[in-house]
């Protein structure tokens, strides 16, 4: 059985895309970035820590496999969670617009024969946006719960000058990387 240590539903959705329909575990972990973690350290490790989380609840279970994923936006040396309201939201859009980051998701699959990872990362690079571009994405609501927040899959396509990498990456949750993990053993 295939368990997802997530409830984000996007990560729910892509893993249907490529026919796997997992059971969904609530776990708790925290994400908060130690001093001196490497952005791409720091989103591995939460992603590994809610695979562990989620396996720990599950061991016992003969041929469980569980999933924790974690996706963050990068830009220089700054990581972009998830707004905590619309002002952050605005503030990170500003900050975004017109330039290039990295949106880096990692997942790591953990099952009886050990721990495997993968990562990802992807460049996104942002059209200038004005004033009214980021107050009307902002009062749509869409940005909140998205690390750097934006939703690629939704309104703030139309931000996007320029993807190198993988856009179900940029989602949530690497398809091809998740796939080649779930086919190893």
């Amino acid at each position: 059985m295939l368990y997802l240590a997530s409830q984000s539903p996007r990560r729910r959705e892509l893993l249907g895309q490529i026919g796997e329909v997992p059971r969904v575990l609530d776990v708790d972990v925290e994400e908060i970035r130690r001093p001196g973690e490497t952005p791409q350290a720091y989103v591995a490790r939460v992603a590994l820590d809610k695979a562990r989380a989620g396996y720990d609840l599950v061991r016992a279970e003969a041929g469980a496999r569980v999933i924790g994923a974690d996706t963050e936006v990068i830009l220089g040396d700054e990581v972009f969670g998830k707004p905590g309201d619309a002002v952050d939201a605005a503030l990170m859009l500003r900050r975004l617009s017109g330039r290039e980051h990295q949106v880096v998701s990692a997942v790591w699959l953990i099952d009886e024969n050990g721990e495997r990872d993968a990562l990802s990362v992807s460049i996104v690079r942002f059209v200038p946006l004005d004033a009214v571009q980021i107050d009307d994405y902002v009062a749509s609501g869409e940005c909140f719960g998205k690390a750097g927040a934006y939703a690629i899959q939704g309104r703030a396509a139309a931000f996007i000058e320029h993807l190198s990498g993988s856009y179900s990456g940029v989602m949530g949750l690497p398809l091809h990387e998740t796939s080649r993990l779930l086919r190893s053993q």
